[in-house]
């Protein structure tokens, strides 16, 4: 696994390096899909998980089920600075789970992704900020504070999109508590992805929305797959992305925990880029 991290580390500078022999500015159909974009966005979409693998861990234990679906609310508000931006970007997602019959909230999301003037050369950009998760409903989330660290790094060449994200965040509970064979450490997620766009007809497929998990405990690794297929819209002062998305488990055997064997996703995303 650490020769994973090294290689996808030694990618994010390979990408800053020939990124920066790029002198092409990103496209505003580029920025509709780039949530590092500097740009309000109001993002709502729905996700169905109706059925996960059910095999056996360890030869002893049935895999547990994930929840069946949720609702997501996501904004970013760009906070443009001299010689660096702020992006922060607040999820909430409100989960449903037809097995038990009970729904509430999940652990809300705060990331402020911090992009360095330095590190924002026009096509693509690279930055990591803080992260923090609010506790949730227990019936379906941690009741708990988590906080940690995110970092991203895309770069738009013609008509590709691609980049990596990266989060790693701590439960904030005593590690003396917590029972044998669990840590206050949180899986290690990593997210890479390509978008492809078709031209100036506002078509696009990407990679759907990958995020890759380590155990640090168990050791076990997790790897969804995925398609989304989309289109966007760009108006003079702003933009309209609209997609959906199927996703499914390609790695799961040593993972732990649930592993999804179909998901669906609706998603719309209206932004503003800051100055039209």
């Amino acid at each position: 696994m650490k020769r994973l991290i090294l290689f996808l580390v030694a990618g994010m500078l390979s990408i800053v390096l020939y990124s920066q022999e790029d002198e092409e500015s990103q496209s505003r159909e580029s920025m509709a899909v780039d949530a590092t974009a500097t740009q309000w966005s109001f993002q709502g979409a729905y996700q169905w998980m109706p059925d996960y693998h059910q095999d056996m861990i360890n030869d002893s234990t049935v895999r547990p089920k994930g929840l069946d679906n949720y609702w997501q609310l996501r904004i970013v508000a760009p906070i443009p600075l001299k010689g660096f931006t702020i992006l922060p970007r607040l999820t909430i997602r409100h989960y449903e789970n037809l097995n038990t019959k009970k729904s509430g909230f999940g652990n809300t999301e705060l990331f402020a992704l911090i992009v360095p003037g330095i590190t924002d050369w026009g096509s693509g950009r690279a930055g990591i900020g803080p992260l923090v998760t609010m506790p949730g409903d227990p019936d379906v989330a941690k009741d708990e504070w988590g906080y940690g660290l995110a970092a991203a790094i895309v770069n738009n060449s013609g008509n590709f999109f691609y980049g990596l994200l990266f989060t790693q965040s701590w439960r904030s509970v005593d590690p003396n508590t917590l029972p044998a064979g669990q840590s206050d450490t949180n899986p290690l997620g990593i997210a890479p992805f390509l978008n492809y766009r078709f031209g100036k007809t506002g078509l696009y497929v990407q990679t759907a929305d990958i995020v890759a998990l380590y155990d640090w405990t168990s050791g076990g690794f997790y790897l969804p797959i995925g398609l989304r297929f989309g289109k966007v819209w760009v108006w003079e002062k702003s933009s309209l992305n609209l997609y959906g998305e199927y996703r499914t488990s390609a790695v799961y055997k040593n993972w732990q925990g649930s592993a999804v064997k179909n998901s669906y996703r609706i998603n719309v995303s209206y932004t503003i880029p800051v100055g039209k």
